[in-house]
């Protein structure tokens, strides 16, 4: 029997996001403001319609990695107060303008190329600046934080509205390295209070210190892979319960009985150890199926675990369905999600591939329609 039509496509349940929103509001201040981080396309969930239901929940601020994203979710029609995360380059500077966008500072000449554009219209640019404690990455170095603010403080048209940082293992058991990152941002803070700067936003807070630093969330905390039904890390479980945002679904588009030593897919490095029915699924590495999960995943049929054999395809993945009675093609499969009392979670999948939910979420390609549900 065979299926013609490809089916694959994910759902996306924002009554999930409500849930998980809710959720985490609950160990956060009501005074502390909570940014929703919504790069990457909300980390693949579709940053337009996720943004809009943040929205309507009231979330504060909403971040973003780079210019672009800001100004796809300006012209979805996103009002909310967008942070650009990742910084933005020279020739960024107009838009950022244009569409409201919030910047994050680190370098000198940007900030005085923000200022002179800003002085062409009497604008006031908020920014906020990241000070590098211990990350390594982007920002300031926190003995040289103080110097910077002073010079950007003198830029008429730069409004400092926000200090941040990024912790680098705060999803780790062992937070000394975290509180010592904590200590280095609390220094830079004061240092620029005994100079008369005090920005309105302060945030070093990310998932996982949302419960293993509360001391970190100051007035504002960001929050991403929570959002969406995934734990920065396992001991995170047994601190609070959330529901998965995304659903990975395809359908059985073949079905084909083959005997005992027959190869499977390319390179023949499977071979079925009995008489077998092999079921065909329409999807792959294209959509974001990583070649890895060959002869290492498994997805759900019927409600029951079955193992990728073979290699994956490009736009195929070949499964062994033999102990999954009554199986038909057009019946739903389950690679991320849940089905009867069988549930495959990002974190699941990123055991068997030797990475971690953030990626998983982030991998599903674009070609797979986004099917947003409540």
């Amino acid at each position: 029997m065979s299926l013609c039509s490809h089916t694959t496509m994910v759902e996306i349940d924002l009554g999930a996001l409500v849930y998980n929103y809710g959720q985490l509001r609950q160990f956060i201040r009501p005074s502390v403001k909570f940014l929703a981080v919504v790069k990457a396309d909300a980390y693949g969930h579709g940053a337009v319609p996720v943004s809009k239901r943040l929205e309507e929940l009231g979330v504060d601020l909403l971040g973003v990695a780079t210019v672009k994203e800001g100004v796809e979710m300006r012209e979805g029609g996103i009002g909310t107060p967008i942070l650009v995360l990742s910084g933005i380059y020279q020739e960024e500077v107009e838009q950022v303008l244009r569409y409201r966008l919030t910047p994050m500072v680190y370098r000198l000449d940007i900030a005085k190329t923000l200022s002179a554009e800003a002085d062409k219209t009497g604008e006031r640019v908020p920014v906020h600046i990241k000070v590098d404690t211990g990350m390594g990455r982007i920002g300031v170095l926190y003995e040289e934080a103080p110097a910077f603010f002073d010079q950007v403080r003198r830029f008429e048209n730069l409004e400092i509205e926000g200090i941040a940082s990024h912790f680098s293992t705060a999803d780790e058991e062992d937070t000394s390295f975290a509180e010592e990152q904590l200590r280095r941002f609390s220094w830079t803070i004061e240092e620029i209070k005994k100079m008369g700067i005090v920005p309105s936003l302060c945030h070093i807070a990310n998932s996982a210190a949302l419960f293993n630093l509360p001391a970190a969330h100051l007035n504002l905390v960001r929050l991403g892979i929570m959002l969406y039904g995934s734990y920065p890390s396992p001991s995170l479980k047994e601190k609070i319960t959330l529901r998965q945002v995304m659903s990975w679904k395809s359908r059985v588009a073949d079905l084909k009985e083959v005997p005992q030593g027959s190869p499977i897919s390319y390179g023949r490095t499977f071979f079925t150890p009995r008489p077998s029915l092999i079921a065909a699924v329409p999807i792959g590495y294209a959509d974001g199926y990583s070649r890895l999960f060959s002869n290492r995943g498994e997805v759900l049929i019927m409600g029951r675990r079955v193992p990728v054999v073979g290699r994956v395809c490009m736009d195929w993945t070949m499964v062994d369905v033999t102990d999954v009675p009554g199986v038909e093609a057009g019946d739903e499969v389950v690679l991320m999600g849940r089905q009867l009392d069988q549930e495959i979670a990002p974190e699941e999948l990123g055991e068997w591939i030797g990475t971690i939910p953030y990626e998983i979420v982030c991998s599903v390609g674009k070609r797979t329609p986004r099917i947003y549900k409540d």
